[in-house]
């Protein structure tokens, strides 16, 4: 089979494109800052051999006036025309007036970015003699608002996306005395420094063309990186202008694909993004100024992984070239494109190919490859991605942010709908869906991303991974990151196929069931719904139709404090406990049973009483957790509590209590056997494997309970191993392809 993913639009709309402009004021402009000089256009005659076309170059921008990236060409222009047109003086001003101007008018210079723009801006403040201001988005790493801070300007980190931090910088702007705001991202209202910024990179373009007819060529083929679309835009106008007809290719994360989104539907799109290693791409809406040219001017349009920008900053290296995340995605986006079984008119033998490397390097963690299919591989890898709950042992754990990433990441890599849940910070579930062509019935899903604390895999690394003979071994590997392995295999497979099921599938990835269930919590009130759900919990690949829920109580039991040499005024809180200890042992005795489940059953998890052994304790509270059967609700028992504590009371004179509260509680599941879900998913196994089990319960309790309790006819169904929570976890790799066969048969067949 093919392997998935998002493939290249090639734009049907493409043509001319007119330019009013006079640029060559904004080359001079240039060779007045200080240290002007071309950056390289290097051959990489390897890679044009490999691609079986006559020339490739790369424009080498990790050096611009001695800066890494090429951003300062469009906001040393962008800036100075913006200074011009606030202070009143000529545009034929020479920089030094401009400076003087700036100054005396005591502007602030603001903006957003997520790097390099930002950067950039800060320079040209200094080199002005004034002060800059600049706003970065949340997922900026700490090493880009370090250089940005270096250069001398304020750095404010919004808690929100690109976006988002923009609004901010504007809104700032405005209520600042002297505030210029200084974007490359244009919206209504806002438009004139975004296109002078625009003519800034013109420059970059210019230098290209002069350098290749100093080897008598010509480009047939441009290749850009694409954020807010500004660079993109200067280089439609330099090569779809003046009668030149040079293709032109732009690149995206596949994570922040804005123009590549809007260009498919025809008009300017608003994608959500998430984290990307090309943070200088990671832009969710094109300027407002820019996509009528780029939808003329852009050839084709392509997104990349974060790890394809990674292998190609390798290549780079490898041959001395100095470049960054966004830099190398030009060079991945040819591989792409030279990799297709048919290429364009316009990438032939002959063809002079130019791409763009906007950035130089810069520290960034390195990607994980989303490539991969295989149920097996994916296991592997979010086996080897730490997403320890945080909340439920006093380890420290890391949460589930990284492992929602790569997931959100390989959903968008292959051009699946994605839905990022997070209404508790730091706590997100991913959402994937793939629609149906409509008639069918939706199924959805469900497994959990987070896994218990590392310390207790005291087996080998519990990041490992490593597969001996069919045993795969690492913490969450079995519990349950086989099982969303399994869900995001079959919903590839599901794209990949030449039809496609009627109904939707849904892959709902969520967060902290180990602990609160808050994930697929969410994912209900963000209003996810389907006919039925899957939940790839491990079960030995039992057909698990039924498993308990749960109740906490507490239930305080009154003292009263006194000194411990004074009996005649305390009463003892603890001791008189312990007639609730003795009530309740005899209770549980008595709870009901299920023919499926067996009897319900209490504990006493907890006892706190007391402060100090010199003193009677005024108060004794006991944590009970009832593991209850569908015959049993928190109301039941809550009411045969209070008879409880009524009648010891009663028997006791001294003993008083508050009413018993429910501090937490999840529900039991159950489906019965005639279920038509149940009858159609043991059917699919068999059909599968040869064999069906007949349906079972367990005790544990997994977020089918939720999803029941939603309407949501839920069966639990997955991989088999050992060492759930134990010192040493494994699941069968064997199992896992099985698991994944099974899902894809209830597809068809469900979905249809």
């Amino acid at each position: 089979m093919v392997q998935s993913r998002q493939s290249i639009f090639f734009n049907s709309r493409s043509g001319q494109v007119q330019v009013g402009a006079n640029l060559s004021a904004v080359r001079h402009f240039h060779r007045q800052l200080p240290n002007y000089a071309r950056t390289p256009l290097v051959s990489l005659d390897d890679i044009a051999s490999e691609l079986s076309v006559k020339a490739v170059f790369i424009k080498d921008e990790s050096n611009r006036f001695g800066l890494p990236a090429f951003k300062i060409l469009g906001a040393s222009w962008g800036s100075c025309r913006a200074i011009i047109a606030k202070t009143g003086i000529p545009v034929t001003s020479p920089l030094g007036k401009i400076a003087q101007a700036a100054q005396e008018e005591e502007i602030v210079l603001f903006t957003a970015s997520a790097g390099n723009h930002g950067r950039a801006l800060a320079v040209m403040a200094k080199i002005l003699g004034i002060e800059a201001r600049v706003y970065v988005p949340r997922t900026v790493n700490d090493e880009a608002i370090r250089l940005i801070a270096s250069e001398g300007a304020k750095v404010t980190v919004s808690q929100k996306d690109y976006d988002g931090a923009v609004e901010e910088a504007w809104n700032e702007s405005a209520i600042t005395k002297g505030g210029l705001f200084v974007q490359d991202a244009a919206f209504s209202g806002y438009e004139d420094i975004p296109q002078w910024i625009v003519e800034g990179y013109s420059t970059l373009l210019s230098e290209v063309e002069e350098q290749l007819h100093e080897q008598k060529l010509i480009a047939d083929l441009v290749i850009t990186p694409v954020g807010v679309g500004s660079l993109a835009h200067a280089v439609v106008r330099h090569c779809k202008s003046e009668g030149r007809g040079c293709a032109v290719m732009s690149v995206e994360p596949d994570s922040a694909a804005c123009l590549y989104q809007s260009l498919k539907a025809g008009k300017p799109t608003r994608v959500s993004t998430s984290k990307t290693t090309m943070e200088g791409m990671n832009c969710g809406t094109l300027a407002s100024t820019v996509f009528s040219d780029l939808q003329r001017g852009v050839d084709a349009s392509a997104t990349i992984s974060d790890f394809e920008s990674h292998k190609a900053l390798q290549y780079l290296a490898k041959r001395s070239i100095n470049s960054g995340p966004c830099g190398g995605a030009a060079l991945a986006a040819l591989r792409r494109l030279a990799d297709r079984q048919s290429r364009p008119a316009w990438l032939t033998k002959d063809a002079v190919v130019v791409i763009l490397s906007t950035e130089g390097l810069r520290d960034y963690t390195q990607p994980l490859d989303v490539a991969s299919d295989d149920p097996v591989e994916l296991t592997q890898i979010l086996t080897t991605i730490n997403s320890s709950n945080p909340d439920l042992s006093e380890a420290t754990g890391a949460g589930e942010t990284a492992i929602a990433h790569y997931i959100n990441a390989w959903l968008q890599h292959r051009g699946i709908e994605t839905h990022w849940v997070e209404p508790v910070p730091g706590r997100p579930s991913v959402v994937g869906i793939v629609r149906g062509g409509g008639g069918g019935k939706a199924l959805m899903i469900n497994g959990h991303i987070d896994t218990v604390s590392l310390s207790t895999h005291t087996s080998g690394d519990p990041l490992s991974g490593k597969i001996i003979d069919d045993q795969m071994y690492g913490r969450g590997c079995l519990d349950m990151k086989a099982g969303v392995a399994a869900g995001m295999a079959v919903l590839a497979r599901i794209i990949s196929s030449d039809t496609r099921p009627c109904g939707d599938v849904i892959l709902a990835a969520v967060a902290d069931e180990e602990n609160l269930s808050q994930g697929t919590e969410a994912v209900l009130k963000a209003g996810w719904r389907a006919n039925a759900a899957l939940i790839t919990e491990p079960t030995l690949q039992d057909i698990v139709t039924s498993h308990k829920g749960f109740v906490w109580f507490e239930i305080d039991v009154l003292g009263v404090a006194a000194h411990g040499s004074l009996p005649e005024e305390g009463v003892d809180a603890i001791l008189l406990a312990g007639h609730l200890q003795t009530a309740l042992l005899e209770y549980a005795r008595t709870i009901p049973s299920d023919p499926r489940l067996g009897q319900a059953s209490l504990h006493g998890g907890r006892i706190i009483g007391g402060e100090e052994p010199s003193s009677y304790p005024d108060l004794c509270t006991l944590t009970v957790e009832f593991r209850t059967i569908p015959a049993q609700s928190p109301e039941s028992i809550t009411v045969e509590l209070e008879s409880l504590l009524s009648k010891i009371a009663s028997k006791v004179p001294e003993f008083k209590y508050n009413p018993p509260r429910i501090t937490f509680s999840r529900p039991p599941s159950s489906i019965a056997d005639d279920n038509s879900f149940v009858q159609t998913f043991a059917s699919c196994v068999s059909e599968t494997l040869g064999r069906a089990p007949p349906p079972t319960g367990r005790a544990f309790w997994c977020d089918a309970g939720l999803l029941n309790q939603a309407g949501i006819p839920s069966i639990v169904y997955g991989p088999k191993g050992e060492g759930l929570h134990g010192k040493e976890e494994w699941v069968s790799v064997s199992s896992i392809r099985e698991v994944t066969d099974v899902l894809e048969t209830t597809i068809r067949r469900f979905c249809r």
